[in-house]
């Protein structure tokens, strides 16, 4: 067993270029931009097996399963390393990680999967409509930010799933949820969390702001079926089983708020709120209304 943990240790090794060299799976995506997602932040226990490993406006789950770890989303490029180091100070290791959750494909969210890829030997899973952008590594047409969208590194390896489908590591049981709206492709991600006898019902939610760059419109007839399908996010969030709630971004749900009042006093946990999910749903659901609105008044 110990041999074929290192024969693992090597070959990941001889696959990440040295310290200092240029890879391009890490070259910087947006770096002024970014810097304001990336606020450091230390990894931390959020409940049960539940753990953030991300920064103070992007985050990045991680699940423990007793056979393995689920990492969800993998930040920009220039972040992997802060990934790795939070993983690794909470005492796993890289090759722990057996499976990637995608939650959209924009580069903020899944510039980094490649390089978490190969560092780490995990399979990205995403839905369908994602795995096609990941794969190229650049959004279509039909993604509302398209005109503002920056290319990221190519995913080699992308497993799809259908919202509803289940897939299970270990004693963990994740859903797969469609979410689509803010990217064709969004996917949100369900699950349970038991600690001290008590099981609550965990949320993973990819972003449902409505933004739209260059002439996009949500309100045009031609993306009728997309607004449709947006409409029907908002209805499928607010169905989740949801105690606790974990946006892709930390102030789409009140998420750096409740980080920093769970650093200063853990119980009662703050991250625990069986409504944030309707309020989630609602709150987007408004910002969309407002959108077409002004769509329809003539403005952007």
């Amino acid at each position: 067993m110990r041999f074929g943990m290192s024969l693992i240790g090597i070959v990941l090794a001889m696959a990440t270029p040295a310290l200092g060299a240029d890879d391009p799976l890490l070259r910087p995506i947006e770096p002024d931009h970014a810097k304001d997602w990336l606020t450091p932040q230390p990894p931390a226990r959020i409940y049960g097996n539940t753990y953030l490993v991300g920064f103070g406006g992007l985050n990045v789950g991680l699940i423990r399963t007793g056979n393995g770890l689920i990492l969800i989303d993998g930040a920009l490029p220039q972040a992997v390393h802060d990934v790795e180091a939070n993983i690794r100070r909470l005492g796993f290791a890289l090759h722990d990680v057996k499976w990637i959750l995608s939650t959209e494909p924009h580069f903020d969210h899944a510039g980094g999967l490649a390089a978490l890829e190969r560092d780490t030997g995990a399979t990205v899973i995403s839905s369908a409509p994602a795995a096609i952008v990941l794969r190229q590594g650049h959004s279509n047409a039909d993604d509302p930010q398209m005109a503002w969208l920056d290319p990221y590194p190519p995913v080699a390896r992308v497993r799809t799933v259908r919202d509803g489908e289940t897939i299970r590591l270990g004693e963990v049981t994740v859903t797969a949820h469609a979410t689509p709206g803010h990217t064709p492709g969004s996917m949100s991600w369900t699950w349970r969390s038991c600690e001290a006898g008590r099981c609550l019902a965990m949320v993973f939610g990819s972003s449902l702001n409505p933004l739209a760059a260059g002439d996009y419109r949500f309100s045009d007839p031609a993306h009728a079926a997309a607004l449709a399908a947006f409409r029907g996010s908002f209805t499928t969030v607010r169905a989740l089983p949801c105690d606790i709630l974990i946006t892709a971004h930390p102030g789409q749900s009140d998420g750096d708020v409740k980080f920093a009042q769970f650093q200063k006093q853990r119980d009662p946990n703050p991250f625990i709120d069986p409504g944030a999910c309707r309020t989630y749903a609602d709150a987007s659901e408004k910002m969309l209304g407002e959108v077409l609105a002004k769509e329809q008044a003539g403005g952007k």
